[in-house]
């Protein structure tokens, strides 16, 4: 479970895809950027666009801001894992992000048992992450019931509290009128 939870925490969201990037997949797979990036590079029909892309400038810099967010709790486990990572890379390219296709892509070109155990904990992640966007989106759903519901609790406490009004205004009317001085013949 630890090692799903530390992948979670590398799963970015860029254009609106689960991405990871090279340089965690390869921290992962206990190879180089390198040797990923040259086997990716071998492989490249395997990898079309909305397998894998690279990261724009504007996106690398976003994504590189939180890790200078993250890594101010030194406890944080992503902050350990971008130090490690980012030690040896080359500042001025930006790194290759992949979708949950392009890593399953990968089991295909990395045939280590390092590489295949990993990628079946990555894709365990990623369907981790599927259940807990589906279950957050049934909570909103509940969550607007219940905002629907207690509208019209409003409405009819609203209705409720007329009404008693009503009858409080009946009652002082009535205990007026009993109470109020006769005139005329008084027996």
């Amino acid at each position: 479970m630890q090692i799903i939870r530390s992948i979670q925490n590398r799963i970015y969201e860029v254009r609106g895809e689960k991405v990871m990037l090279d340089f965690d997949l390869s921290a992962l797979y206990e190879v180089e950027t390198k040797v990923l990036n040259q086997s990716v590079k071998r492989n490249r029909k395997r990898f079309p666009a909305d397998f894998m892309f690279r990261l724009t400038t504007v996106e690398w810099e976003t994504i590189r801001s939180q890790f200078v967010t993250t890594s101010v709790g030194a406890s944080s486990m992503r902050s350990q894992i971008v130090t490690a990572s980012q030690g040896k890379r080359n500042i001025g390219v930006t790194p290759y992000a992949f979708t949950e296709q392009g890593v399953a892509m990968l089991s295909g070109i990395l045939n280590s048992d390092k590489a295949i155990n990993m990628n079946i904990a990555i894709m365990r992640a990623f369907v981790e992450i599927r259940r807990i966007v589906l279950q957050q989106g049934d909570i909103k759903v509940q969550l607007k019931q219940i905002q629907q519901r207690i509208g019209e609790h409003d409405e009819q406490l609203s209705a409720i509290y007329d009404a008693i009004e009503n009858l409080l205004d009946d009652k002082a009317a009535q205990k007026k009128w009993e109470d109020r001085d006769r005139i005329g013949f008084k027996k």
